[in-house]
C-alpha cells in the first residue's frame, strides 16, 4: 500500500513502461515486498507481445510454411499452394488478446501485488513522477522501461500521410498488391519478405550500401540473394527524395532512379526513445540523447534505474529481462554482477535465418584485436546438402588470435539462430579455440559446419 502525504501517493518502487523487463522488474520487486507502482501509457507487456517479436514471428513462420510448400516440387512430388492471409491475421488478433486488450497482462501484474496506474509518466525529479494530475514519490527507485517509437525520417511529403510502422504492418488484415518498405534492417527485411511470400510486389530500399548492414557483409549478401530469387528488389545506397499519396498508391522518388509505386509503404528506419516526453532533464541527462546512460548495474542517476531499449544495449526483448534481473538485485542491495554485453545475441527472422553474437569482423578490427575470421558454406555441407531446397546458409567465425577465443560468429541458414547457441556459449564463456576444435560436432547436423568454419579459420590465424 502507499502512503499519501499531501496529496502525493508513497511507494517503495516507481516503475514508468511495463514492457517485458519492466513487468517483470515490478513484479520481482513486489514479491519481495516493496510497494510498487507500474505505470503504462499504452499496454502492459509492452511491443514485443502485441506488435513486435511474437506476432510478427507468427506471419513470419505462416510464410515460411508456403515457401516450404514451394519447395516440395523436385524433393517430394509435386504441390499446389494458395496463400491466404486470413489465418495469419486472426492468429495475431487471438495472441494478442482480441484486438489488444491487456486486460489478462494487467490482472497478472496486479496479482503479483502491483498497483497499476494507466497513463504517461513525466519524471519531475529523482524520486517524484507525474501522471496527468496525480504525483507518484519513489522512496526507494525509479525504475524506467519506456521503450522506443518509430522513427519517421524527415523525407518531403512524407510526414501526415497513411503509411505503415510496423504496427500498421501486423495489424493489417490482407495483403497489398504492392509493398515498398524504405529501411533494409532486420524490422523491413522480415516483414518484407512475409508480404512478398504472400503475393505483394516488394522492394526494399535502403540508404546503405547493403541490407542488414549492422551485420556481416556475407549475411547481408546471403539474405539479398535470396530476396533476389523470390522476385524482391533489393535496391541499396539509395536516397529517399520525396513521397506522395494520391489517396490509393504510394509513389516514392528515389534519387538516380525511377520512381517506385505501390499500394502500401512500410517505413522500417529505427526506432528512438522519446526522452524529452519523459522529462529526463529533471534527472540530469540530455533529451536530445538517442539512449538513457547507465552503468554496469543499470544505474541511469542517483535512485534511478534504466532498462530496455532506451539504453540503447540492444532493441531485444532478451536484453531488456536481463537487465531487469540485474536492477531488481541491485535495487533489493544483492550486489549483482555489471551486465556484460560482450556475448549479445541477435536473430533476424528472414529465411535463411540470420543468428550472430559478439564483434563482427569489422568490429573486431576496428577494436584493435588481433584478428582471423573462418567461413563456411551450409551448402555444402553433409545436411545441407540433404535438406537441398532452402538450404542456403553459412557459419562466420571471428577470433581474437592473442587470446585464442571467439569474440564474435554469425550462424546464417535455415535454423540460424538455433545454431547460434554454441556460438553464442563460446563467446561468453571465451572457451579456447582449441577446446571447440577438439569437440565432436554430431552428423549430420547444421552446426556440424562450425567444425568446418574452424578447419577454415586454422588457415587464416
Amino acid at each position: 500500500m502507499s502512503e499519501e502525504s499531501a496529496g502525493v501517493e508513497v511507494f517503495d518502487v516507481v516503475s514508468i513502461g511495463l514492457g517485458p523487463g519492466g513487468e517483470a522488474g515490478a513484479s520481482r520487486l513486489a514479491g519481495a515486498g516493496l510497494s510498487v507502482v507500474g505505470i503504462e501509457a499504452e499496454l502492459v507487456g509492452g511491443e514485443c507481445p502485441y506488435w513486435g517479436c511474437v506476432p510478427s514471428k507468427m506471419a513470419i513462420r505462416a510464410a515460411n510454411l508456403l515457401a516450404e510448400g514451394r519447395r516440395i516440387p523436385g524433393m517430394a512430388g509435386a504441390s499446389t499452394i494458395r496463400a491466404d492471409y486470413a489465418p495469419v491475421a486472426a492468429r495475431i488478433r487471438n495472441e494478442a488478446t482480441d484486438d489488444w486488450d491487456d486486460s489478462v497482462a494487467v490482472e497478472r501484474l496486479e496479482s503479483k501485488g502491483v498497483t497499476f496506474v494507466r497513463g504517461r509518466a513525466v519524471l519531475r525529479g529523482p524520486t517524484r513522477v507525474a501522471v496527468a494530475d496525480r504525483i507518484f514519490e519513489a522512496r526507494r527507485a525509479v525504475l524506467l522501461n519506456t521503450g522506443t517509437k518509430p522513427f519517421v525520417p524527415p523525407i518531403p511529403g512524407l510526414a501526415g500521410l497513411p503509411f505503415w510502422d510496423n504496427r500498421g504492418a501486423i495489424a493489417s488484415t490482407d495483403v497489398p498488391a504492392s509493398l515498398v518498405v524504405v529501411g533494409g534492417g532486420a524490422i523491413g527485411v522480415e516483414l518484407g519478405q512475409v508480404f512478398a511470400r504472400f503475393g505483394a510486389k516488394v522492394t526494399v530500399v535502403e540508404t546503405m550500401d547493403r541490407i542488414l548492414a549492422l551485420e556481416e557483409p556475407e549475411s547481408s549478401a546471403l539474405v539479398t540473394r535470396a530476396f533476389v530469387e523470390e522476385g524482391i528488389d533489393v535496391v541499396t545506397g539509395a536516397q529517399v527524395t520525396g513521397v506522395s499519396h494520391d489517396g490509393s498508391a504510394f509513389t516514392v522518388a528515389v534519387e538516380g532512379r525511377a520512381d517506385l509505386v505501390a499500394e502500401r509503404l512500410l517505413v522500417a528506419t529505427g526506432r528512438r526513445p522519446d526522452l524529452g516526453a519523459l522529462g529526463v532533464a529533471a534527472i540530469g541527462l540530455d533529451e536530445t540523447a538517442r539512449a538513457i546512460p547507465v552503468d554496469g548495474r543499470l544505474r541511469a542517476a542517483p535512485g534511478v534505474w534504466a532498462i530496455g531499449d532506451a539504453t540503447g544495449k540492444g532493441a531485444f526483448t532478451h536484453v531488456s529481462m536481463y537487465q531487469a534481473a540485474i536492477a531488481v538485485a541491485d535495487i533489493l542491495g544483492e550486489e549483482p554482477a555489471e551486465a556484460d554485453y560482450r556475448a549479445l545475441p541477435r536473430v533476424t527472422f528472414t529465411d535463411p535465418e540470420v543468428g550472430s553474437v559478439g564483434l563482427t569482423e569489422a568490429e573486431a578490427r576496428t577494436a584493435g584485436l588481433a584478428v582471423a575470421a573462418g567461413i563456411s558454406d551450409i551448402a555444402r555441407s553433409a545436411r545441407g546438402w540433404i535438406h537441398k531446397a532452402g538450404n542456403a546458409g553459412l557459419i562466420k567465425l571471428v577470433a581474437d588470435t592473442e587470446r585464442g577465443v571467439l569474440v564474435g560468429g554469425t550462424s546464417a541458414g535455415p535454423t540460424g539462430g538455433e545454431v547460434l547457441g554454441l556460438l553464442a556459449l563460446a563467446v561468453h564463456a571465451e572457451v579456447p579455440i582449441a577446446s571447440l576444435r577438439s569437440m565432436i560436432y554430431a552428423y549430420p547436423t547444421f552446426h556440424r559446419a562450425i567444425e568446418d568454419a574452424l578447419h577454415d579459420l586454422a588457415k587464416n590465424e
